[in-house]
């Protein structure tokens, strides 16, 4: 049995936004070797999500696709964007304190529950079947990487993780 771990990392900007790793996914199976067998796509962030959806051919203003955008809008209708402290629980005191002192954030910066929730809304992982060397995701699928902390510009980690023989 095949077991392999790939990582690669995508700059996000200080806004939501989704990155399409398909290519990605598809370049980690096939370097694996791997015929039949499964994919796992993951973020470590608890901010940030992996779900599969449709592509769609145009795009917002901020060259963010319409479904994507349908989705944040969805999103935003139950949980709105975090504006201003005490818009919801978190942060709270203690952690905004631990942020500055043992992180070195900005307090600012923790004005991002929102993100928090509706990633855990959309997943932090999908797993993708691998048949005869090809992940399956029907005829218009494909896999984003989404980034729902609008704070600031940063890098993420995207893990991918491959069983099969």
């Amino acid at each position: 049995m095949i077991n392999q771990h790939h990582v690669f990392d995508v700059q996000t900007e200080a806004r939501p936004l989704f990155i399409d790793v398909t290519d990605r996914l598809r370049e980690a199976v096939k370097q694996s070797g791997i015929q039949n067998g499964i994919a796992v796509v993951y973020s470590q962030h608890t901010s940030c999500c992996v779900f599969i959806q449709e592509e769609s051919e145009d795009v917002t203003y901020w060259n963010m696709q319409l479904i994507l955008q349908d989705t944040l809008n969805a999103l935003g209708k139950i949980i709105p964007p975090c504006t201003h402290e005490g818009q919801y629980l978190h942060p709270g005191p203690v952690h905004i304190k631990n942020a500055v002192s043992l992180r070195d954030e900005k307090p600012e910066w923790g004005l991002n529950t929102d993100g928090h929730i509706k990633s855990c809304l959309l997943g932090r992982s999908e797993t993708i079947p691998v048949l005869d060397g090809e992940i399956i995701l029907g005829e218009f699928g494909r896999v984003y990487f989404g980034d729902l902390d609008s704070v600031r510009a940063r890098t993420r980690t995207v893990r991918i993780h491959i069983l099969g023989e």
